[in-house]
């Protein structure tokens, strides 16, 4: 087991494996407590080599592998590579370029909506996982070696998983659909935070201005707060807070203090007055410059059939492509597609309008139709 504690022994590893074509890559970390993730480890394979690094290791540089990432000459492969994207954007300022998520790679070949890593590595490359230390506290020192083989198994197996699943895509002439995935998953724009759009997580209903308005400011003051102390945004103040703050928003330090969910004290200090002061840019702000909520669709009477419609077509096509269909279309696609034949949703753009959105347009419009004979569905073409 090698697990690197030095930055030269890093930078001799990462050297070894910048002409290699591909590496997995895997991380380890807290958030429990914290904004940002705690990096604690990171798994790194090769074709032939592997080790486990040590961001905690005292005078480590992780530099070596930052720019090993950043190396557009070596495709990383990850699976389910969100979080472990946003460490390294967080952490290096760098997204892996190129990119192969195994964990899209299966949607796009058969394997379901979202595979884990234990069902992908058990069906390709044929291994029961040892789950034993799934809930390990990555940033104790030292870690056991039973922890450091369950930490090395994320990368390691990997290897074989991509390598067949490549390959089954390459087959099926689908690398380019994921590609075109890849290339959305390691935007840099993904994983930046911008407190002005915090508000979105919310996920609000109403749609008047002024709420919007003063959600959109509190939201933003929580986000630089907990980023400022580097604790978890509802450590500072609760979602429900929130919203019950912009939907009634008091006009004075007592009437904040009144609001179910404030802390006691809250108000006297530098948050209460930080947010006092979120409040009131809320208030001011001119109704035409307060964010707006996505427009609702409005469904054209006897859309719902249509809806009915427009999902069995979607399972078809899916069934038909062996694809996930949570990776084509949402119900949200299928909604704008009924209401708008140019709606802008990924299901009518790329590889995804040739295998469901044309078709979907033309039963919208009655060109084909959806029959059942020898107990399948099929597409039925109208004539003239």
């Amino acid at each position: 087991m090698k697990v690197i504690t030095n930055t030269g022994a890093l930078a001799a590893f990462c050297e070894a494996l910048s002409s290699a074509d591909y590496i997995t890559v895997d991380t380890e970390f807290m958030r429990e407590s914290t904004f940002w993730p705690i990096l604690c480890l990171v798994q790194v394979a090769g074709p032939d080599d592997e080790a486990i690094i040590d961001p905690l290791a005292d005078g480590i540089d992780l530099q070596p592998l930052f720019d090993l990432v950043a190396n557009e000459n070596v495709l990383k492969v990850m699976h389910a590579a969100s979080q472990d994207i946003e460490i390294f954007h967080h952490e290096g300022g760098v997204t892996p370029k190129p990119l192969f998520d195994t964990q899209i790679g299966a949607m796009v070949a058969g394997f379901g909506d979202q595979v884990g890593y234990e069902g992908l590595i058990s069906k390709l490359a044929k291994v029961s996982l040892d789950k034993g230390s799934r809930f390990t506290d990555w940033s104790q020192r030292p870690l056991t070696e039973s922890q450091l083989d369950y930490a090395m198994a994320d990368v390691t197996h990997l290897r074989v998983a991509y390598e067949k699943l490549r390959a089954r895509i390459e087959e099926n002439g689908r690398i380019v659909w994921v590609e075109q995935e890849m290339v959305k998953l390691a935007a840099p724009e993904k994983y930046e935070v911008r407190p002005e759009e915090a508000w979105r997580r919310l996920k609000p209903k109403r749609p008047q201005a002024r709420y919007l308005a003063v959600l959109q400011a509190v939201a933003a003051w929580r986000d630089r707060e907990a980023m400022r102390r580097d604790q978890p945004r509802n450590r500072i103040l609760r979602d429900d807070v929130l919203s019950q703050i912009a939907a009634r928003p008091p006009d004075s330090a007592q009437a904040l203090s009144r609001v179910r969910g404030i802390p006691k004290g809250f108000v006297d200090g530098k948050m209460g007055r930080g947010l006092m002061e979120a409040l009131e840019a809320g208030r001011e702000l001119p109704e035409d410059q307060a964010p707006n909520l996505p427009p609702i669709i409005d469904l054209p009477p006897g859309a719902g059939p249509l809806m009915d419609l427009l999902k069995v077509l979607l399972k078809f096509k899916c069934d038909t492509y062996d694809v996930a269909q949570k990776l084509v279309a949402t119900v949200s696609d299928l909604e704008a597609i009924a209401a708008d034949d140019n709606a802008d949703v990924q299901a009518l753009q790329g590889w995804r309008r040739e295998i469901f959105g044309d078709d979907a347009l033309r039963l919208k419009h009655g060109e084909i139709a959806l029959g059942a004979g020898s107990g399948k569905v099929q597409m039925v073409e109208i004539g003239d």
